[in-house]
């Protein structure tokens, strides 16, 4: 069987196998370094598809938190990067169909008598359990999935769960308006959740 796999796959792929297998039984930086093998392909092949930079960087992590959500099922009948790439393809097809459908509701802008655009704002009452997941994590756990998420979030999440900020806090420190920050930490926790999710489901 290894000779017939080490003629059929790549030394790359070799690789790769080895890293799933480290990663499954719980070994963080395995992961990390499938994240950061194939982090730029998956983004660029997400980025023709959307045309969106900023929806390509959270469909990219997305793609990989259901990869390693489900790395324990891959059989090493064919490369991890082909289970991927499919895997990161359906999962942008299905976010541009759910993007069609909610265009109208999402994108018609509401206004007052005056003619000015109002945009409503939630305001978040209790931590839900993706905010109680992630305050529940080891620090040095938490320091790997936060290194995996885009650049535009990192600086969110540390200031969030590391500095223990309000969004209050945060929106000053960041000079950034207080719906923008607790929009894009909803979108951060959803990502860092759903990694998470599969350390702790998986160990």
């Amino acid at each position: 069987m290894e000779e017939l796999e080490e003629g059929r796959f790549s030394s790359k792929a070799l690789e790769d196998f080895k890293l799933i297998d480290l990663a499954v039984v719980g070994d963080d930086k395995a992961y990390a370094k499938l994240l950061q093998r194939y982090k730029r392909p998956v983004y660029h092949m997400i980025l023709k598809m959307v045309r969106n930079v900023d929806d390509a960087e959270d469909l990219t992590i997305e793609s990989f938190a259901k990869a390693f959500r489900s790395l324990h099922k891959f059989k090493k009948d064919f490369t991890f990067s082909t289970w991927l790439f499919r895997i990161a393809t359906n999962n942008t097809i299905d976010f541009i169909r759910k993007k069609k459908l909610n265009t109208l509701s999402i994108e018609n802008t509401y206004t007052d008598d005056d003619g000015q655009s109002v945009s409503i704002d939630v305001e978040d009452i209790n931590p839900d359990p993706q905010e109680e997941a992630i305050k529940g994590q080891k620090e040095e756990l938490i320091q790997v999935f936060v290194n995996m998420l885009p650049p535009k979030y990192q600086k969110l999440v540390r200031l969030r769960y590391f500095n223990e900020l309000s969004y209050e806090e945060i929106a000053v420190e960041l000079e950034a308006p207080l719906g923008t920050v607790k929009a894009q930490l909803h979108r951060a926790r959803e990502l860092m959740y759903d990694l998470i999710k599969n350390k702790k489901e998986h160990i």
